[in-house]
């Protein structure tokens, strides 16, 4: 029998279900794993800024170009000079002879000779003898090094750099000094170098640095009898209020037959007063 009964349909109403609430935790964890990101990445950066500063421009803050910008030409001065190294690459010294800088003839050259206990620039003696012959006032200077004491590194000094007479004194290229010895006895080391190297040409050396490193760990008076060679980069006048012979004032410099940056320095005096520092002339 046919129930004429309207069944009654059962609608079940959609039920739209909210999205679980996230628990506090749940919040918390997230934004903490989102800002241990922030961080890790800017503890990352800063490590690379570091890394980047101590390797490469703390040692060399002085002479950085990258963040001060091409050479600069002290005025007053008539008296210039480069310096080179190995890294200068083959010099074409036909060229560099009637080279000028700012109007002046180049005319002095000093060349990195050695290094710490056991290494000769590779370019010196070539460099060495180029420079006589091509009638420039010429000069070698020894790189200090920390890991050999400054003994043994006078002797390979004297050993390998034959000086002559019209050339400069030697000079002595200090930029570090180590950490684990005292002011003191950082400055008794060099001037074990200066006195076995003076006694042998009988002339006091030059030092070469720069001035914040001179004012630091150079200071004693008894490094003011030495000529000084001061390296200061970008200012139009030195810092340093201190006697000074020479000042290196860019590193960023360009001559032909040279391929690549060349540092420049200035004779403070005139040439005459060159020619008189020179061994056999004082």
């Amino acid at each position: 029998m046919i129930n004429n009964r309207k069944r009654k349909t059962t609608r079940r109403k959609a039920v739209r279900r909210r999205p679980a609430k996230k628990s506090i935790g749940t919040s918390l964890f997230g934004w903490r794993n989102k800002r241990a990101w922030w961080i890790g990445g800017i503890l990352v950066s800063v490590a690379y800024v570091w890394a980047f500063y101590y390797f490469f421009v703390g040692p060399f803050g002085f002479r950085w170009r990258a963040l001060y910008g091409d050479a600069n030409y002290p005025g007053g001065y008539e008296i210039r000079g480069i310096d080179i190294s190995h890294y200068q690459g083959e010099i074409d010294w036909d060229r560099l002879q009637n080279a000028m800088i700012e109007k002046s003839p180049v005319r002095f050259i000093v060349m990195k000779a050695t290094e710490g206990s056991s290494k000769v620039d590779p370019s010196f003696n070539q460099n060495f003898s180029l420079a006589r012959e091509y009638g420039y006032i010429r000069g070698a200077y020894h790189f200090w090094s920390n890991k050999s004491s400054a003994r043994s590194q006078a002797y390979f000094f004297l050993k390998n750099v034959p000086l002559e007479e019209g050339d400069l004194p030697p000079v002595l290229d200090v930029e570090h000094k180590p950490k684990d010895k005292t002011i003191e006895e950082f400055q008794r080391d060099v001037l074990t170098w200066l006195h076995i190297v003076e006694d042998k040409y009988h002339v006091k050396p030059i030092i070469y640095t720069y001035y914040k490193f001179k004012m630091n760990y150079l200071s004693s008076p008894v490094f003011d009898d030495y000529p000084y060679w001061i390296a200061h980069y970008y200012v139009d006048k030195i810092e340093y209020k201190g006697e000074w012979k020479f000042w290196q004032h860019t590193d960023a410099g360009r001559l032909p037959g040279i391929k690549g940056y060349v540092d420049f320095n200035i004779y403070n005096g005139s040439f005459y007063d060159l020619k008189k520092l020179t061994m056999g002339n004082e």
